[in-house]
């Protein structure tokens, strides 16, 4: 699978602009936009890894910051803004709009892929874009954040979650049963919150790839 297309997009939100990383392999089967969270940005070793993987698999990958430079230079001694679910879910619809202005991925099947507090600024954004977002992934995240838009999310969702990270998993499973539309827990044995440990984030890997083969059609859900 060649790269044809990998560069650094600009994209409108509300008065400022949020900076993104895309790269387009040729054929390319869906786009899947990783919103960061918790301090985290586009340039997350996590996701990027991630992002490679589904890149190699035929899917269009990107990664936003979803705050500003000067956003996350204030977030860095305050932590002000990376619980602001509103202003993040707010960029990520931003993002979801404007993959339809840009023509090398205009129209392709979108999954929301999110981390930590960036899964409830993903969840929120497939509820606020049902005809565009097919599904969401959520890796390590805190869906319970996105609050009463989870009842109204009809996107298939995967919460991969460390089977460690006890407490996530209590919020996690919290949020499922506020979910309507399919929705499932994988739990990746051995796994802290941030799958450092060898082989863990191979799997969310391989368990975010399967889940996007599945759920990403170009003709709507299967």
């Amino acid at each position: 699978m060649e790269i044809i297309q990998a560069e650094g997009v600009r994209i409108p939100a509300a008065g400022v602009f949020i900076e993104g990383d895309l790269h387009v392999p040729r054929p390319v089967s869906g786009l899947v936009i990783f919103a960061h969270g918790s301090g985290s940005s586009r340039f997350s070793r996590r996701n990027r890894e991630v992002a490679e993987f589904l890149q190699e698999r035929g899917f269009a990958t990107l990664l936003l910051d979803l705050l500003t430079r000067e956003e996350e230079a204030i977030d860095l001694h305050t932590r002000e803004f990376r619980f602001d679910i509103e202003r993040l879910a707010h960029r990520v619809v931003s993002a979801v709009d404007w993959v339809d202005t840009y023509p090398e991925i205009a129209g392709l099947p979108i999954c929301c892929f999110g981390a930590s507090t960036g899964a409830a600024a993903a969840l929120i954004a497939a509820a606020e874009r049902p005809d565009r977002v097919q599904t969401v992934v959520s890796r390590g995240g805190r869906p319970d954040l996105a609050g009463d838009s989870l009842p109204r999310v009809m996107a298939p969702t995967l919460l991969i979650v460390g089977g460690a990270d006890d407490h996530v998993i209590g919020l996690n499973q919290k949020a499922m049963r506020r979910m309507t539309a399919p929705v499932e827990l994988s739990i990746v044995p051995g796994a802290t919150h941030l799958f450092e440990e060898p082989g863990t984030l191979e799997e969310v890997c391989r368990l975010a790839a399967a889940w996007c083969v599945k759920y990403l059609h170009k003709d709507g859900p299967p």
